[in-house]
C-alpha cells in the first residue's frame, strides 16, 4: 500500500503545539495512486511580503496550506522550527479548547524567510477542530 505523509502542526495531550505527520493511504487507480475524497469547506489565496512575521497564535480551523512561492518558517514556543517552501504542504491544526488556549507551550509564529514574497493556497478542512487531534497523527523526526 502506498501512503502520503503530510506534516501537521497539532497539539499533544499536554496542550503543547507540536509537529506530527498525517498519514494518508493512497489507492491504486490504474497506476495512479490517489487518496479517498476528503471534504473541504472553502479556500483562500494568501500573500505576504518578505520580512512578514506573525505574533504567537493558534490555528483557528484545520487548514491545509500549499506553498506556491517563497518560504515560511513556523516556530513553536518550544523552540522547534520547520521551514516550508515551494511545492510543500502542511496542515495547521494546533487548536485548543478555550479553557486551554493560554497553555504555556501552545501556539506558533510564522515568518517569511529568504528573498521572495510568500504565496500559498489555504484550504479550510473543517469547522470542527477537535477532530484534528494528535491521536490522528504520528511522530515525525
Amino acid at each position: 500500500m502506498h501512503t502520503l505523509s503530510i506534516p501537521i502542526l497539532t497539539v499533544n495531550s499536554k496542550g503543547e503545539s507540536v509537529f506530527k505527520a498525517l498519514i494518508l493511504s493512497l489507492n491504486d487507480y490504474n497506476g495512479m495512486f490517489i487518496s479517498e475524497r476528503q471534504e473541504a469547506l472553502n479556500f483562500r489565496h494568501r500573500w505576504s511580503a518578505v520580512g512578514y512575521e506573525s505574533n504567537w497564535h493558534l490555528a483557528g480551523d484545520p487548514t491545509l496550506i500549499i506553498v506556491q512561492q517563497g518560504s515560511i518558517e513556523l516556530r513553536l514556543k518550544t523552540g522547534e522550527a520547520k521551514t516550508f517552501s515551494v511545492g510543500e504542504q502542511f496542515v495547521a491544526a494546533d487548536y485548543l479548547p478555550e479553557a486551554l488556549d493560554q497553555a504555556e507551550n501552545a501556539g506558533h509564529k510564522a515568518r517569511v524567510i529568504g528573498n521572495n514574497d510568500f504565496s500559498a493556497l489555504h484550504i479550510k478542512l473543517s469547522d470542527a477542530p477537535a477532530q484534528w487531534t494528535a491521536s490522528q497523527s504520528k511522530n515525525i523526526e
